[in-house]
């Protein structure tokens, strides 16, 4: 059988929430648009549907609520400072520009246009990367981190919908199990696509599936645009990119992301003539647990920590400055992949309390936060504010969760997590002596410890006093235990770099040229540029780039395309 032959206005390589950003936009501007997905329905939506949905918001009335005071210019400031942009001359040239965009469009129309799309906001603001502990260097200054009613749900949703509206009236068509293998180019522009069309597979959504394939196709189109995500789900691309500047990429890692997130988009801009640049900047987490009830392959969930867990790596050396939870996500996986003793290893441990994962763990995911996710209002009070216990899905892991494990005493304790991690035995005497002298630190206001520190700054603002961070407490004090220690895992999630786009969205080649009829959005573009968080993202702007990404490229589209 021969492949199909259609024609579209545009056609869209994804349905993840970039892909659906740019598709909405185009067709609001009277385009007809054809989304193309590997996945089966179950899947619209994308990577974003799992996340915790928060998105960077600068001088918002949630921050103002909470006392935060916050400018464009404290901003970007810490964009500049944590981007740490140094190849200006080429790979960084339109990132940077992204970047700044990004940042104006945060403090500015953001809020409002959000809203008017559809996403609603909790009055939850988190401060998320809070910093390597200097000035001038990586780090959000203040809490930026706003929660979505419906967590990723809520972001996609909206756009998903509009989609399916647009299905139902005859403006936007989407084909699902369309798998793209090329892009047509013809005299040096882009005129559509070519691929396979796999076997009808009814998994559930993020469960892999089948790559058999029923069929051809091909489709003709004055657009392209490549929404494909980065290679998260693909260890083999991350291995291969893994900089030099993170030491080794660890032997074992486990996926934040499904299966389907290949990096096949990445490819297939680059076999057509376009620039793909800083594919060694990565954000993989540190904090990773394995899933005791998984969805796709190596599933791994992100701890999201508030500052008190002690840090230790394989060997029982607590972590220097910046390995602190939830301040540097690459300062730590930095150290941990470099350092003769934490490097020698793939995993390190959280060692806590019952009373600190009570009020500081929470997990990403919108399935692993089922009262936000269903917009639960009086859950999230009773439960996040006044609850006593664990929240369910943090207790479910300490049930079930291969990677915790708990005792009455530091020489239980220490016995279990030898026995998983039998690898590298740690000592329970060097445990205790570096626990206790934190716990010495906790004794008065003031203190020599960075962590302790920390604690305290944090316990200043409102909203980590109330939903986020324990009072000062020694760790071993037994009326707060039992003892807790979790094993970690770098949890592969996001691609920094990518197809690099001026702010139109428009691909670019590698001597700079626009490669006409290419666009790219979300990760597939470095979530604008090429790569607008440069070396360090300060978190909630990876939804946000795609957001603005597609957003930026639909209206491009919507104007160019006849």
């Amino acid at each position: 059988m021969g492949a199909k032959t259609l024609k579209t206005d545009v056609v869209i390589i994804g349905g993840g929430l970039s892909g659906l950003v740019a598709a909405a936009e185009a067709v609001d501007a009277g385009r007809h648009v054809t989304i193309l997905d590997q996945e089966n329905s179950n899947n619209l939506g994308g990577q974003a549907y799992w996340s915790f949905g928060g998105l960077f918001l600068v001088d918002s009335p949630e921050q103002r609520r909470l006392r935060v005071k916050d400018s464009f210019e404290l901003a970007w400031s810490d964009w500049q400072d944590s981007a740490q942009f140094d190849r200006l001359e080429d790979q960084d040239s339109w990132a940077v520009k992204w970047a700044k965009a990004y940042v104006e469009f945060a403090a500015g129309e953001k809020r409002s246009w959000i809203r008017e799309q559809g996403i609603e906001l909790t009055p939850v603001v988190g401060w998320a990367e809070r910093g390597s502990g200097a000035s001038g260097r990586h780090g959000n200054s203040v809490p930026r981190f706003h929660i979505s009613w419906g967590t990723g749900t809520g972001v996609s949703g909206p756009f998903a919908e509009k989609i399916l509206q647009a299905q139902r009236d005859g403006k936007a068509d989407l084909r699902f199990r369309h798998r793209v293998t090329e892009l047509l180019v013809v005299d040096g522009v882009v005129t559509g696509v070519r691929g396979s069309i796999l076997e009808l597979d009814a998994s559930a959504r993020g469960v892999k599936s089948s790559r058999r394939v029923d069929g051809e196709f091909e489709i003709h189109s004055q657009a392209v645009v490549v929404a494909t995500g980065g290679i998260g789900g693909n260890h083999e691309l991350v291995r291969k990119f893994w900089p030099k500047r993170l030491g080794s990429a660890p032997a074992h890692m486990i996926s934040g992301v499904p299966a389907y997130v290949d990096g096949s988009g990445l490819e297939l801009g680059e076999a057509a003539g376009a620039s793909v640049v800083n594919r060694d900047r990565m954000w993989h987490y540190t904090e990773g647990i394995r899933n005791w009830d998984p969805i796709w392959p190596m599933h791994g969930i992100r701890i999201l920590p508030g500052p008190t867990p002690m840090w230790f790596d394989a060997n029982g050396n607590r972590l220097p400055v910046p390995g602190l939870p939830g301040h540097d996500t690459i300062g730590t996986l930095r150290h941990l992949r470099t350092d003769a003793s934490a490097s020698a290893f793939d995993h390190s441990w959280f060692v806590l309390n019952q009373r600190i994962i009570e009020k500081e763990f929470a997990l990403s995911g919108s399935e692993q936060n089922p009262d936000l996710t269903n917009h639960d209002r009086r859950a999230v009070v009773a439960d996040r504010i006044f609850g006593k216990g664990a929240p369910a899905p943090v207790t479910a892991f300490l049930e079930h969760g291969a990677d915790f494990v708990t005792s009455e005493t530091l020489e239980g304790l220490v016995a279990k997590m030898n026995a998983i991690a039998p690898e590298a035995t740690l000592d329970a005497d060097r445990l205790r002596q570096q626990i206790e002298s934190r716990d010495l630190q906790v004794e008065n206001a003031f203190s020599k410890d960075a962590q302790v520190q920390s604690i305290r700054n944090a316990r200043r603002y409102l909203g980590d006093r109330l939903m986020r961070v324990v009072a000062p407490h020694r760790i071993l004090d037994p009326a707060a235990g039992p003892l807790i220690a979790v094993k970690l895992h770098v949890l592969t999630r996001k691609s920094l770099g990518g197809l690099q786009t001026d702010l139109s969205g428009r691909v670019l080649s590698p001597e700079g040229n626009v490669l006409d009829g290419l666009y790219a959005v979300g990760e597939a573009a470095g979530f604008g540029g090429g790569g607008m968080h440069g070396y360090n993202a300060l978190e909630g702007t990876f939804l946000g780039g795609c957001l603005f990404t597609g957003r930026q490229a639909g209206r491009a589209i919507g104007a160019e395309v006849i």
